[in-house]
């Protein structure tokens, strides 16, 4: 069976959201080191010694063999990663689900922040704030010209220390000023609603560590509203990963007991494991958060929703119900992650750690998600006039340096540069054209939600629009002499 897997994970802001998740093995005694290549480690010491000695400038030797371990663990491929300081500090916080700070979803738009929504009970919730606000200003500092990332900064910061928004909200057609003060916030990663008398949707948008318990509680309220439930919606869309007994223990919702949900393989004997929907593989203090949820689970005719953005853990759910035929997998090809990293935590320095990449993600039938991800039974554009962002969509085959699948090497998509470029342009262009509004998609779960109503459409029989353009990302197989 392996050994248990205890899964952690991070996900990455900006266009390689999904392309980070960590895999944190038992501790393993290991009776020696494997050997150094000695001639090599003398090369690096002659560098490390002529830089101290002959750069222009005094340098700090911990910092540069700090440099030098994340560069040896970033030149492995886009998911092994250093952390120290800050970046650890992220990291955790991650794996959590709680931060430091307002409380709010946000997403830019027009170089401003846009609130997606408050959390419920945070201080921006209490102070007010709605979705679609835009943020102009942070403190002193005005957003636009921010990144994401830097203005997710800005709003965060030790508890009890206070950050003044300025807000713009557009159905008032005013600005005014907010002061919140900051507290620890929990992030909810599970929301669910009755789309329809009858049919359920909820959506995970990332697997933390209360991922699990909060999906069951949102699965028995569904029941509670629609005891009769004649379908579900289970939307995957940009959700990035995380956690992996979190997606075992949301497969084994929906599974019979004791199925194969993933499998794992590389080098060493703690990478090749079984994972299988049991308490077991899911649990994190031995009780079964899945008992007593309602019996309707396992039988209720399921779609899942999932795009170019659904990577890792979403990608191990969607693959293991569509490999056990137990839902209808529709929308866009995956991120294609699929790969493991370990994370070693025992490092001298503290608030420091490295993981790098030790497996491979195997689905029941014994597919590689890697570079390639879960093709959608049925494939389901953006819109009903197609996909408009697909193409500028970073997928794991673009990252530089990734891993082959198992055996193969990622062909060139020379198809898919183009669409990008092309993608590109029409923005750009509908950007500087005022009188022409740019496209934005509806909110995952509106009435406007194109897949979600063509999801819909096949719980209830109803014909579904089939994209007419999407093609299926192909591995390239090895060439035998």
């Amino acid at each position: 069976m392996g050994t248990k897997l205890k899964v952690a994970g991070w996900m990455a802001v900006g266009a390689v959201a999904g392309a980070l998740a960590t895999m944190q093995l038992q501790a393993t005694a290991r009776s020696a080191m494997a050997p150094l290549p000695i001639e090599d480690v003398q090369q690096l010491t002659a560098v490390f010694d002529w830089i101290k000695r002959s750069y222009v400038e005094p340098v700090d030797e911990k910092k540069l063999i700090r440099d030098a371990i994340a560069g040896m663990v970033s030149g492995l491929d886009p998911h092994s990663q250093y952390f120290e300081g800050q970046s650890f500090k992220e990291f955790r916080e991650g794996i959590s689900g709680k931060f430091t700070g307002v409380g709010i979803q946000i997403e830019m738009e027009e170089g401003l922040v846009k609130v997606v929504s408050p959390i419920e009970g945070s201080p921006a919730f209490r102070a007010g704030i709605l979705t679609g606000d835009l943020i102009t200003r942070i403190d002193d500092t005005a957003v636009k010209g921010l990144t994401m990332d830097q203005a997710v900064k800005r709003m965060r910061g030790p508890s009890g220390t206070k950050v003044m928004l300025m807000v713009f909200r557009k159905a008032e057609n005013r600005s005014f000023p907010v002061t919140i003060l900051r507290e620890e916030i929990r992030a909810k990663s599970v929301r669910s609603k009755v789309v329809e008398p009858g049919y359920g949707w909820i959506r995970v948008s990332q697997f933390q560590e209360p991922t699990l318990r909060d999906f069951v509680e949102q699965l028995k309220e569904l029941a509670r509203q629609e005891p009769t439930m004649k379908g579900l919606v289970l939307d995957l869309r940009n959700d990035p990963g995380g956690l992996l007994d979190s997606a075992v223990g949301i497969s084994a919702a929906f599974l019979p007991r004791d199925v194969v949900v993933v499998t794992t393989n590389g080098q060493i004997a703690e990478s090749k494991s079984t994972l299988k929907s049991t308490p077991y593989f899911y649990s994190r203090d031995g009780s079964d958060l899945l008992a007593g949820l309602p019996a309707i689970y396992k039988t209720v005719p399921m779609v899942v929703l999932v795009n170019e953005g659904s990577a890792s853990a979403s990608e191990i759910v969607a693959g293991a119900l569509k490999d056990h035929k137990r839902a209808v997998i529709m929308g866009s090809q995956t991120f294609g992650k699929g790969s493991v990293q370990s994370e070693f935590a025992r490092l001298p320095m503290p608030n420091t750690s490295v993981k790098i990449t030790t497996a491979r993600y195997y689905t029941p039938s014994g597919q590689s998600i890697q570079a390639k991800g879960i093709v959608p039974d049925v494939a389901v554009d953006e819109t009903a006039e197609g996909s408009l962002f697909a193409a500028l969509r970073m997928r794991e085959a673009d990252l530089d340096r990734h891993l082959s699948a198992a055996g193969a090497s990622q062909a060139k998509d020379t198809a898919r540069e183009k669409a990008r470029e092309e993608a590109l342009r029409k923005l750009e262009e509908s950007s500087k054209d005022k009188s022409t509004p740019v496209p934005r998609l509806p909110e995952f779960g509106a009435a406007e939600d194109f897949p979600l109503q063509q999801a819909l459409n096949r719980l209830k029989g109803r014909p579904v629009v089939v994209s007419k353009t999407q093609i299926e990302r192909k591995v390239e197989e090895p060439k035998s002499n």
